[in-house]
């Protein structure tokens, strides 16, 4: 029998997925059927890495022969194969992270405990992602593949959790290797209330969970048993929480990842109640040691409203990063890479927003039920920070990527207008420094093309449904790469806009910073007289 090999085809920028990352990493933002204005099921993703450059990729469907294997590879090591996984009879495409049954998993990290890391497992989060993504058509499905894919092959990362959506379903996962010799992982998964929206950023956030109510709730048979072997828990088992066996509370993970998902609740309901758990931010753990894992929203949830939530920097609350010194003369929600820093002799953090200049693409994913799948599953998607760019539309039957989005045009290291990373960067890197003077400028283009690219949903879905399966896929294809074109052609005029515009820094300092340097200089530059 002949066993054909082929290698796991990435399905976004594997240095992306494969990159160690700091816990304070990526966001992700989940909105059930009922609690968003139109019916989507949404998630989100801020894939965030310093020195990472973004782009698109895709994945054909597929029959495969019997006996078919992928080889999985170290990353870093390409040579270098960590095993062999059995391939099924058929495969769906995939664009992005959203296949073409609408389904997707988006991810953050949250480490946990090192000493459960498996460097002999097979299978890294983004294989198990990809591959539930290649063979499941459900949410259910898919979290189900991936336990099941984790205890044949072996588990490699770190905790991870994930976001598993689907037309009708959205659900979040979060699992953990079980050390060196130890094949799989122990997961919980709990399904969001149709109602709800919750979001995830580098923290382990689930803590108790139902017991025996698979429709809420689905989890590995060891998830309890292991914690008490290991000696992570030895109450009772109503009372186990994942988060506190797996991911102990410390204050500086918790500080520079939980603000993000406080940030985006109070966006949606009573900011007073969201400022009761500023102790929970302070590091007061005696107070309150958790944010609520969902909230029901105050209004229905619109798909710019997601847009807007992955685009914050606490803005207007008391964690602003525009309201201090540490912001500069133009108020910038910007800080430089580093975490934080020392002042004599202490040590100190900044803050660490949703939307941050590290991130390599951003993405808001709509799942609808009643459209057909091709039509249905929208991947909002654009390359760089969600501040600095427009989400465009791509929809999850597209087979091609448009050029701005593929990786030849989007490397690192290299800038080349024809790609959407760079084009973005370009304009994002003018702004950062004069944040206050120049980012009107960089917000009307954004909102006019968003405007456009989502007030033209309507008069496409009514096109696409009167299409063939061939017709509606050349058709969406169109669409998809014709609003990327545009995007890039107002992004090319805004870089053109801003360096004429504001050659040679016009304008003033915010006051704030004036009076800033008045405190630290004193009389140095006052003007004698009255």
């Amino acid at each position: 029998m002949n066993k054909i090999v082929r290698l796991v085809s990435f399905l976004l920028p594997a240095v992306c997925l494969c990159l160690p990352r700091a816990a304070d990493a990526c966001t992700n933002v989940i909105v059930g059927k009922a609690a968003s204005a139109d019916g989507s099921v949404i998630c989100t993703y801020n894939c965030d890495t310093f020195g990472y450059s973004g782009w698109l990729t895709s994945s054909p469907a597929g029959a495969h022969a019997p006996g078919e294997k992928i080889a999985i590879r170290n990353f870093w090591h390409p040579g270098e194969i960590r095993g062999y996984v059995d391939q099924v009879p058929y495969t769906y495409s995939v664009v992005g992270y959203m296949n073409e049954k609408q389904l997707t998993i988006l991810e953050t990290t949250f480490g946990g405990r090192k000493e459960l890391v498996n460097p002999e497992g097979v299978l890294g989060y983004d294989n198990v992602m990809q591959l539930a993504l290649q063979r499941c058509s459900s949410a259910r499905e898919a979290i189900l593949e991936m336990g099941r894919l984790m205890n044949e092959y072996g588990y490699c990362d770190g905790g991870e959790t994930f976001s598993v959506c689907d037309k009708d379903e959205a659900w979040m996962m979060e699992l953990i290797g079980k050390g060196p010799g130890r094949k799989g992982a122990v997961w919980v998964a709990v399904r969001i209330p149709d109602d709800c929206m919750t979001a995830h950023a580098n923290h382990s956030r689930i803590r108790r969970f139902p017991l025996n109510k698979p429709q809420e709730c689905l989890y590995s048979p060891d998830v309890i048993s292991f914690a008490r072997e290991m000696g992570y828990f030895d109450g009772k088992d109503r009372d186990f929480s994942f988060r506190d066996a797996y991911c102990p509370l410390e204050f500086v993970n918790m500080r520079l990842c939980e603000p993000r998902v406080w940030s985006v609740f109070r966006h949606h309901t009573d900011p007073a109640y969201m400022d009761s758990f500023l102790p929970y931010l302070d590091g007061r753990f005696d107070v309150c040691d958790e944010l609520p894992l969902w909230i029901r929203p105050d209004k229905p949830v619109t798909l710019q409203d997601v847009m807007t939530d992955m685009r914050d920097h606490f803005e207007g609350t008391p964690l602003d990063m525009t309201a201090d010194v540490s912001a500069g003369p133009w108020s910038s929600p910007y800080r430089p890479r580093a975490k934080g820093f020392t002042s004599g002799g202490k040590k100190y953090f900044r803050e660490r927003p949703v939307s941050t200049q590290q991130a390599g693409f951003s993405v808001v994913a709509q799942m609808r039920s009643w459209l057909p799948d091709p039509v249905g599953g929208v991947y909002w998607f654009n390359c760089d920070e969600p501040s600095a760019i427009a989400y465009v539309p791509v929809y999850c039957c597209l087979r091609e990527i448009p050029e701005a989005f593929q990786a030849e045009h989007n490397r690192n290291g290299e800038f080349d207008e024809r790609g959407a990373f760079w084009m973005c960067n370009w304009v994002a890197n003018m702004v950062y420094p004069r944040w206050s003077a120049m980012s009107g400028d960089l917000v009307a283009a954004r909102q006019e093309l968003e405007a456009e690219f989502q007030g033209m949903q309507a008069d496409v879905e009514k096109t696409a449904a009167a299409l063939t399966p061939e017709e509606r896929a050349a058709y969406l294809k169109g669409v998809s790469f014709a609003c990327t074109e545009k995007m890039m052609t107002r992004w090319k005029a805004l870089a053109h806009q801003l360096i004429v515009k504001y050659n040679d820094q016009p304008g003033s300092w915010d006051q704030p910073f004036y009076d800033a340097v008045v405190r630290e200089t004193g009389d140095r530059y006052l003007v004698p007289g009255p």
